[in-house]
């Protein structure tokens, strides 16, 4: 066995390993760990298969992206596990039937599904004219493949992320009656003539010292 073989089941134990953590921690935040451990460990296999690519694309986007940002939002929210927890055996059969279910199709498209088709072909060595060999490289020609063959399907899908983006932030700066918000504008030039005022009120009782007074006079009168 080689070493390439050697570091494959490596990292394909390692990556079961996180997969099976990811669903049976207790801690949701130990769980989100797993799941950017076993996103590292599928991004070296796609390296081992010389898919460097779609290894990247996997780091930038799911590790550096989306996977922090469910941590973060996992570390915000106030998850009762306890809560959480009390309807776990009520759904179980249902989902160990759905486990069930997938495994078998996954295995039934992994065992049967290869086996009409041919080897992959090596890729042919690209010589210059020097005669010198010029190194292949996968994603210079997934580029060309996406902006020459596929450049509609790339253009209509760069335009429905836009669409998300724009119809996203319209849904957040929308004013809403039930918000209260204050101009900034408005709160820096206030003055404090117009928003206090000194005004003189009567007085609705006598002063304390004149009290003493009317009550020694009363007991003289009497």
């Amino acid at each position: 066995m080689d070493a390439k073989t050697g570091f494959f089941y490596l990292f394909s134990v390692v990556l079961l390993f996180a997969a099976f953590r990811v669903i049976t921690a207790r801690n949701p935040v130990h769980a989100v760990l797993y799941l950017i451990l076993a996103f590292s460990q599928a991004a070296a296999v796609w390296l081992l298969l010389k898919a460097e690519f779609l290894a990247i694309a996997l780091v930038l986007v799911y590790l550096g992206a989306v996977m922090v940002l469910f941590l973060f939002v996992v570390m915000m929210l106030d998850i009762h596990i306890d809560t959480v927890r009390k309807g776990f055996w009520k759904h179980f059969p249902l989902a160990a039937l759905i486990g069930a279910v997938i495994a078998l199709e996954m295995a039934a498209v992994l065992m049967g599904g290869f086996r009409g088709m041919e080897e992959p072909k090596a890729v042919a060595a690209v010589v210059d004219a020097a005669g010198h060999v010029v190194p292949y490289s996968n994603t210079k020609a997934l580029g060309k493949l996406l902006y020459t063959q596929y450049l509609y399907p790339v253009e209509i899908a760069a335009v429905i992320l836009l669409v998300a983006m724009v119809a996203a932030i319209a849904l957040t700066l929308r004013q809403r009656k039930d918000s209260k918000a204050i101009n900034p504008s408005t709160q820096i030039r206030v003055r404090a003539a117009d928003r206090l005022a000194v005004v003189k009120v009567a007085a609705t009782q006598k002063p304390a010292a004149e009290e003493p007074a009317q009550a020694a006079a009363e007991e003289k009168k009497a």
